[in-house]
């Protein structure tokens, strides 16, 4: 059970990062991206690929981002002064074009070219030694310490809600909702959150590399959701949310829409590569069929579930994906007697009914705000 945790706390982890690139684009910005897997693919190959050649992980990681944001550059600069759907259409088709590219060319796989439709394997991945003891103490007090920070970030978020509800009585019945949303989200997330933090110090005294991978990527989360909620709230946030509801009022204003589109591009972009980095460890072995288009749309249900525009609510879309996945894909065969394909099938199909219903009920999301919302454009 502890090693299935660390398993599912790494998926989330991983896609919530990759969905805060998606949600910069699209939730704050507007922009309307369904290729996204192309800049996980290219963080994840940079990465392995460069790591092969004795760079260290650290720097292939980094350039991992950087040839991801590039990406975003030369997207960026042939699509956004164009019409949105033109966007649309550019990045689903370079998501598959660069898969069948690495699907389809050799790669250079150390000191030798392999063919890319062989994947790629034995490339190091960090922390996969086991420490000693002293370096172990130090990664749980890590943990410990992101954990408390966590639990005192929730906190804080649910005690804002209640202020505002105080504060605001002309409007108690959306404060009211808004509160609720945040007790029941916040005690959700403290509950999982102690149980990733007890599984993540048995696994690190106990030590195993995914609980050391575990550590490294939350850590990494954390830092990216930080700096993520300091820029959209900043004045270069605000004319982004400026720019996705109408971008003809910042251009008035003598702002240059299209460099703020371009730079919220390039930025999703890098954090996609750096989640393709982390997705490539994980696995610990990449093909090009890791990166189907599948994983793009996974990630648009995470952000419109959790409410786009809002950094929370992508992790917490992530959060309730993977633990859907999770609950039936163990409890499903126990009632329902299909086979393994029709079983999957029925698992996609629940959960398109429930993001039709929750698209009815509640369409800007869990955590998302109405007067903010950008499907009805």
């Amino acid at each position: 059970m502890v090693e299935y945790l660390i398993f599912l706390a790494i998926s989330t982890a991983i896609f919530a990062l990759f969905g805060l690139g998606l949600n910069l684009q699209w939730g704050f910005t507007g922009l309307i991206n369904f290729g996204h897997i192309a800049f996980m693919t290219l963080g994840a190959y940079t990465t392995v690929l460069l790591s092969l050649k004795g760079v260290p992980l650290l720097i292939s990681a980094v350039a991992g981002a950087i040839v991801a944001a590039l990406l975003g550059l030369v997207i960026g600069f042939a699509t956004l002064r164009l019409r949105e759907d033109y966007l649309a259409i550019v990045t689903i088709g370079v998501g598959e074009l660069i898969r069948l590219v690495v699907n389809n060319q050799d790669l250079p796989v150390g000191n030798t070219w392999t063919s890319g439709a062989f994947g790629v394997q034995s490339y190091p991945i960090p922390l996969s030694t086991e420490p000693n003891l002293f370096f172990r103490f130090v990664m749980i007090a890590f943990l410990t310490l992101l954990a408390a920070v966590t639990f005192f970030t929730l906190w804080r978020w649910i005690r804002t809600a209640q202020i505002s509800r105080v504060a605001d009585s002309a409007k108690k019945t959306a404060s009211k909702q808004e509160l609720l949303s945040r007790l029941v989200v916040g005690i959700l997330f403290a509950f999982l959150v102690g149980a990733i933090y007890i599984s993540g110090v048995i696994s690190l005294y106990n030590y195993t590399p995914k609980a050391g991978l575990m550590l490294l990527l939350l850590l990494i989360l954390a830092f990216v959701f930080w700096r993520l909620e300091i820029l959209v709230r900043s004045p270069w946030g605000r004319v982004l949310k400026a720019i996705r509801e109408d971008e003809e009022i910042p251009k008035a204003l003598g702002k240059n829409v299209f460099w703020y589109k371009l730079q919220s591009l390039m930025l999703g972009g890098a954090i996609a590569g750096i989640a393709g980095a982390f997705f490539a460890w994980q696995i610990s072995a990449i093909y090009p069929d890791n990166f189907q288009p599948q994983l793009t749309f996974d990630t648009w249900i995470m952000v419109i579930l959790g409410g786009s525009g809002n950094n929370v609510g992508t992790i917490l879309g992530a959060v309730i994906y993977f633990a859907y996945d999770a609950i039936t894909r163990e409890v499903l065969p126990r009632f329902i007697p299909l086979d393994e394909a029709r079983l999957g099938a029925f698992r996609i199909m629940v959960i398109g009914l429930i993001l039709m219903v929750l698209m009815i009920w509640r369409p800007q999301g869990i955590l998302g705000k109405k007067e903010e919302l950008t499907l009805g454009k």
